[in-house]
């Protein structure tokens, strides 16, 4: 796969979690996914250090493609492409 730039992404839905300690922002993340096309992409924001792990794993589960996170100012910024 090649490297993708994740400061280039053009999200098709953005949910914001910050403040929401785990679960919530992989909760979120379920419910967001779905209002994002097939082939679109969802980022996540969250400050919770467990979402790094929880949604990469929630999307292989699933069958969504985990892109990869970006460090943002305080706050993760984590991208999945909906597969399906």
């Amino acid at each position: 796969m090649s490297e993708i730039d994740l400061t280039q992404v053009k999200s098709d839905k953005i949910v914001d979690a910050r403040g929401s300690a785990c679960p919530g922002p992989l909760m979120e993340a379920k419910k967001g996914i779905g209002s994002v096309p097939v082939g679109g992409i969802l980022e996540v924001w969250s400050n919770d250090p467990g979402t790094k792990v929880d949604i990469p794993a929630w999307a292989r589960k699933v069958g969504h493609e985990f892109l990869g996170v970006l460090e943002g100012d305080g706050y993760d910024r984590v991208f999945v492409v909906r597969k399906k």
